[in-house]
């Protein structure tokens, strides 16, 4: 293997793992700020336990996903140095407000969260959890506009003598379209990881616990709320997705025609639900086709007209001289139906869970505690599955060409990579894969362990009489 195979695999392994802790930390903060403030508002016991419960859960998410999104940016200037100095100007204002805003208001405030129970005033106390919440939506934002000007590039020149991006408009950078199509998409399936991963604990605490009336009260509500939260979402998930389908259209039309593995130019281009053979051969070897929809994501139009990929792939060597410009059809084609597939089987549990919980009952069918903690996964298999769509989709670009931007401002992924050692490279695959795994079984063991121990782990014992601190709360970390 050649040093750019072994650093995309290094950067795509490294980058599928962290982001699994990013959707549930976004999602995750806003839900605890909310139990927090219903336990503000109404004193009841069962919402501060659901808040330090959860609130167990956020920080240690937050913890992994701190430790481990530290190295993708170290990753830039070592195994794609030729990728920083091309786009270092304007990829770097965005990351570095990422870093000295939405970072430091999070982390900062976590800390005054954590310690702030029974400390600072109650009020205040609970305006740092939600300035929390407001730096996660924030941190995301920022991440989010660096990804789609690479993506989508605007708001910069190309420097001839230097042959790098200039940024001349920040404010274009954070206000690209491509952005403000992606941004919703990504939070609202934040929402639903972590609403999916609140709604399956609880149940998994109900069925397999004996908990106690409060614990009982607190779970069932936090499960109920935590579905229509997904249901919810569901909504901005589908409508996003639509608006953002429409505008990788317009901008990467290969990623569009790539999703479907289509390779040929079809008017009402149809939308197989799964296909048998190999794709990347053979086209047309579909099943179970829906007649023109893959026409109307692109266009809104059923009977639109989608260019297929050997018709683009011939445009390209036109404009940018001679190559394969087609990504991994196995991967986009898979990848597309993998977050479609997985997201509407969240979705589809939600209403599911909902219709079962009706008239105050508890879902209680054969296996309800396996199948709930199963259900948690699939929302992170949509998120990785649409990422992994989206990085493959515009090779072999890393900056994608952009229609109606600089002609100049493009750079192919062979050509961002460093000029150093193989071997260099393999020893930090395998250095990075090692500790991210070991991150991994400790991040789950934890998980397992404040789960099976439920709110008594992070709640202290009720204070002896006489105590001067009886009237102290506590968070037990």
């Amino acid at each position: 293997m050649e040093v750019l195979d072994i650093a995309r695999w290094q950067f795509g392994i490294t980058t599928v793992y962290h982001f699994l802790m990013v959707p549930l930390t976004i999602g995750l903060s806003v839900l605890v700020a909310w139990y927090h403030t219903k336990w503000y508002r109404t004193r009841d016991e069962a919402y501060l336990r659901l808040t330090k419960f959860f609130g167990k859960m956020f920080l240690i998410n937050f913890a992994v996903g701190v430790a481990t999104g530290i190295v993708q940016e170290f990753q830039f200037g070592m195994a794609w140095s030729d990728y920083s100095r091309f786009v270092g100007d304007v990829f770097g204002a965005p990351l570095a407000m990422e870093a000295l805003v939405a970072f430091f208001l999070e982390s900062t405030f976590l800390g005054l969260w954590i310690f702030g129970w029974g400390r600072l005033p109650e009020k205040l106390h609970l305006a740092t959890i939600w300035a929390v919440a407001a730096g996660t939506w924030l941190s995301g934002y920022f991440i989010i506009a660096a990804n789609s000007w690479m993506q989508h590039p605007v708001g910069a020149i190309y420097n001839a003598q230097t042959g790098r991006a200039e940024m001349v408009d920040i404010w274009a950078v954070l206000t690209n379209n491509t952005t403000l199509a992606a941004y919703p998409h990504v939070i609202s399936g934040s929402l639903i990881t972590a609403a999916i991963f609140v709604a399956g604990i609880s149940l998994w605490y109900l069925l397999t616990r004996n908990p106690s009336e409060t614990d009982y009260r607190g779970f069932r509500w936090a499960m109920k709320s935590a579905l229509w939260v997904t249901l919810a979402a569901s909504v901005i998930v589908v409508a996003s997705g639509d608006f953002q389908a429409k505008i990788m259209f317009e901008q990467q039309p290969m990623k569009m025609a790539s999703a479907e593995a289509l390779c040929d130019t079809e008017t009402g281009a149809g939308f197989s639900l799964f296909a048998v053979g190999d794709v990347s051969e053979e086209c047309n070897v579909r099943s179970f086709t829906v007649p023109g929809l893959t026409s109307y994501l692109a266009t809104g139009d059923w009977n639109g007209e989608v260019q297929g990929v050997l018709d683009l792939n011939d445009q390209y060597q036109d404009t940018y001289g001679p190559g394969d410009y087609r990504p991994n059809l196995i991967v986009t084609y898979w990848s597309f139906r993998g977050m479609m597939g997985f997201g509407f089987v969240a979705m589809g549990a939600a209403l599911l869970g909902l219709v079962l919980m009706r008239k105050g009952r508890i879902p209680r069918f054969p296996f309800a505690s396996k199948f709930a903690l199963a259900v948690i996964v699939t929302p992170f298999l949509a998120n990785t599955a649409g990422w992994i769509f989206t990085e493959m989709g515009r090779q072999p670009w890393v900056v994608a060409p952009s229609p109606d931007g600089v002609f100049e401002l493009r750079l192919l992924t062979e050509n961002a990579v460093s000029t150093i050692p193989a071997g260099w490279v393999v020893i930090s695959l395998v250095g990075f894969t090692l500790i991210y795994a070991g991150l991994a079984v400790v991040e789950l063991m934890l998980l397992r362990r404040y789960a099976s121990a439920g709110p008594d782990a992070v709640m202290p014992p009720p204070p002896a009489d006489g105590d001067d601190d009886a009237d102290r709360l506590t968070f037990a970390y």
